[in-house]
């Protein structure tokens, strides 16, 4: 049963929203955040909280967030499972970075005036870091340290309804299926999301019962979670320089340079070779904001070359709400029209 009264802080991290709900009504049973996950998409009762925040009228398609769970052991501060349109994803780069700046605004986590504090976050592929930078009691950047990504395959053909394109597919603590827009004559442009949008569905949809599609170590992270359109934008000594759009989800599109995805394609571009010591990555998202991006170190991982990854950006709150659930609403949990 929906609580009659939900709260909510939101944030945007680079245009992407991320509506933080730190008190969750009623537990979530499980020992671990993986195991949250698990029985949230199983409970009738949560799938109906995120539904009704992520539904008009109260959110929209593209609404993005996370209920605050506790954390797998006392090496984290925190917890939390991650929740869009159509259910709950492993993992998030922009809410990670959302929920460092809100661990500190909200004095969760102690941080200096001017410094740096870690805010370490367990989250369904596994335990993340927002390094959150701070100048003068001032929140300038946070570092989004992710779990180790790798390339999972490279030129895998995929037949699309305006003809075939070779995809990379990537893990990022999501698996996506990565690809030039130029491959159909397209770009990484407002004009071109609909069928950015249409196509990307087409794509993630061929991949995702595939034996590209399969987690080495945990089936629960099974499945193209979304397709990575991306332009190059040119190299330059110490920078690579991409532009791209995350079509997630069914059809789902991330304003951001996508946090999780950017991890993904820095182990694409570190297995070209093109990210060699001290060179980053300028990301930009489809409405012009930025991750820059760099690896950290690399290692092995059941065979495959991965790299650790941090991607750098900032968020920004831009609200506190208290929503109502009226029981004899005939809309709720809501609709969705795009």
């Amino acid at each position: 049963m929906l609580p009659p009264r939900i709260e909510t802080v939101d944030y945007h991290t680079g245009g992407e929203p991320f509506r933080i709900v730190a008190e969750p009504p009623g537990p979530i049973p499980g020992t671990t955040v993986a195991e949250r996950r698990v029985r949230a998409v199983e409970d009738p009762d949560v799938q109906a909280l995120r539904a009704v925040l992520c539904s008009e009228p109260r959110g929209h398609a593209d609404m993005y967030g996370g209920f605050v769970v506790p954390p797998d052991d006392g090496g984290a501060h925190l917890g939390v499972l991650f929740w869009h349109k159509d259910g709950f994803s492993t993992a998030c780069g922009h809410g990670t970075i959302a929920l460092g700046v809100w661990a500190v605004d909200t004095g969760r986590v102690a941080a200096p005036e001017t410094g740096s504090v870690d805010v370490v976050v367990d989250v369904p592929s596994g335990r993340v870091t927002a390094r959150v930078h701070r100048e003068g009691g001032r929140t300038v950047a946070v570092d989004f340290v992710n779990v180790p990504s790798w390339v999972v395959a490279r030129e895998v053909p995929v037949t699309t309804s305006r003809g075939a394109v070779s995809v990379t597919v990537a893990y990022g603590g999501a698996i996506y299926a990565t690809l030039p827009a130029a491959q159909l004559g397209l770009s990484v442009t407002p004009d071109h999301l609909g069928d950015l949008i249409a196509l990307g569905r087409e794509v993630t949809w061929a991949l995702d019962d595939s034996a590209h599609a399969v987690h080495p170590d945990d089936p629960r992270q099974n499945g193209v979670y979304g397709t990575i359109w991306f332009d190059d934008l040119g190299d330059t000594d110490g920078q690579v320089h991409q532009r791209n759009v995350t079509v997630f989800a069914d059809g789902e599109v991330d304003r951001s340079p996508c946090g999780s995805g950017t991890c993904a394609r820095l182990a694409v571009l570190s297995d070209e070779g093109r990210l060699p010591a001290g060179t980053v990555l300028r990301h930009e998202s489809i409405v012009g904001s930025t991750f820059t991006g760099r690896v950290l170190d690399t290692i092995d991982v059941a065979g495959h070359r991965a790299v650790l990854p941090q991607v750098t950006g900032m968020a920004y709150r831009t609200g506190e709400h208290v929503f109502a659930v009226d029981p004899h609403d005939p809309l709720v949990p809501g609709f969705v029209l795009r």
